[in-house]
């Protein structure tokens, strides 16, 4: 590489390593997830032949240290800045220094300045340290507080054009969900008190008392929690609820205990591992990384055969609800579609159906894929703002 001039050998480990640690320092303040165990790989490639050729150095790191998509596409900037003192397109945040005082530094390619980069769920990720800078000026409709949340309830997802508006619709969606665990738990916990007594649970619970019961533990019929299999539409019709649904599934995994998730659009993705991510952006960003393709067509009846080929006898069982997240326009043969359906059907409880289309004005279900999955449907109902996802609940809460 151009910038490592060195002329013994035993140079070579330390300012490599002075290097590196730069390195990661910098991937560090762009938000990237580096911990000792990628540095520790890191410094291993480097010791190899890998130092030679800088294409695939870079391969090579951005397999070990991208995370996410983000990651991925903000790093062959950062690499070339860095190793090859080549200037960034966009502004991103850059640190460490050069092992010669006449060598340019990272600092002097790019202004430290952190950029605003929008994430698959329309997230904004902003580097840390920033703030949202004060305003005097108060934007006109916008309110504070309960109203706000009653206000985002009733607004379609499509028309929500505002980032704080959307962000908070986030938000909102991801608490909504979290309440529906809460509320359905709470409920299957009453329904476990019983008229008969639990000989065994209250022997062990006496123990702690010396053996006297005085907590009887009683037990009744045995309701199981409902399990939920999610199916979110990410084609390119979609795109203006794409968002706000992801983090509505990203809650629900999040707080069912038993849940899955697939997304598709010409393909189907497992995703359940990505949105197992305790913090959303990470979640989605993941996802995004594994869901190639999002915002393209869709064939939903190719997604279901191989659903219900590769995935449907490992994920569903008696206790089951399917909730399919689209709006039902499918390039493939309706008939295909329909017998998709019907074999899904067979397996499962209930199959929801949630399409943000019929929040619309005037819409009827006259796509031909819509009409051939209709009568495998047990709940037809709208998605298109929170109110519509909230309705949801009490419907779940029977099952």
């Amino acid at each position: 590489m151009s910038t490592l001039r060195l002329e013994t050998h035993e140079d070579v480990g330390a300012v490599l390593r002075e290097r590196l640690a730069g390195f990661v320092r910098t991937l560090r303040d762009n938000g990237f997830k580096v911990g000792l165990a990628e540095t520790h790989d890191a410094l291993q490639l480097i010791r190899t032949t890998l130092v030679k050729h800088p294409k695939s150095l870079k391969a090579a790191y951005r397999c070990l240290f991208c995370g996410r998509q983000s990651d991925w596409k903000r790093f062959d900037e950062l690499f070339d800045a860095y190793w090859l003192e080549r200037g960034l397109k966009t502004g991103v945040k850059v640190t460490g220094s050069s092992p010669k005082k006449g060598m340019k530094t990272i600092r002097e390619l790019m202004d430290a300045q952190g950029t605003k980069q929008e994430t698959l769920a329309g997230d904004v990720e902003r580097q840390p340290g920033e703030e949202d800078e004060d305003s005097d000026d108060t934007p006109t409709g916008r309110r504070e507080g309960a109203s706000i949340a009653e206000n985002l309830g009733q607004v379609d997802f499509r028309n929500m054009q505002d980032p704080d508006a959307l962000e908070k619709a986030h938000d909102l969606a991801e608490r909504l969900a979290r309440a529906m665990r809460v509320r359905l738990t709470r409920r299957d916990r009453q329904r476990r008190k019983g008229p008969r007594l639990d000989l065994r649970k209250t022997i062990r619970h006496s123990i702690a008392h010396g053996g006297t019961p005085i907590e009887l533990i009683r037990k009744g019929p045995r309701h199981r929690q409902l399990r939920l299999v999610i199916l979110l539409d990410a084609s390119g019709s979609m795109n203006n609820y794409t968002s706000v649904f992801t983090r509505f599934v990203h809650g629900m995994l999040d707080n069912f205990r038993e849940a899955e998730a697939f997304l598709f659009h010409t393909r189907l993705v497992h995703v359940s591992s990505a949105l197992s991510e305790r913090d959303a952006a990470r979640a989605l960003d993941r996802m995004g990384l594994m869901a190639q393709g999002i915002g393209g067509g869709t064939k939903i009846g190719e997604a279901l055969a191989d659903f219900n080929r590769w995935h449907a006898a490992r994920v569903i069982h008696s206790r089951t609800c399917v909730i399919i997240l689209s709006d039902g326009y499918d390039t493939g043969d309706p008939a295909a579609l329909g017998e998709e359906m019907k074999r899904l059907r067979r397996r499962c409880k209930r199959i929801v159906w949630l399409n943000p289309l019929i929040g619309w004005e005037g819409y009827e279900p006259t796509a031909g894929g819509m009409q051939a999955a209709l009568p495998h449907v047990d709940l037809f109902a709208p998605a298109h703002n929170l109110d519509s996802l909230a309705a949801l609940e009490p419907y779940l809460a029977e099952l």
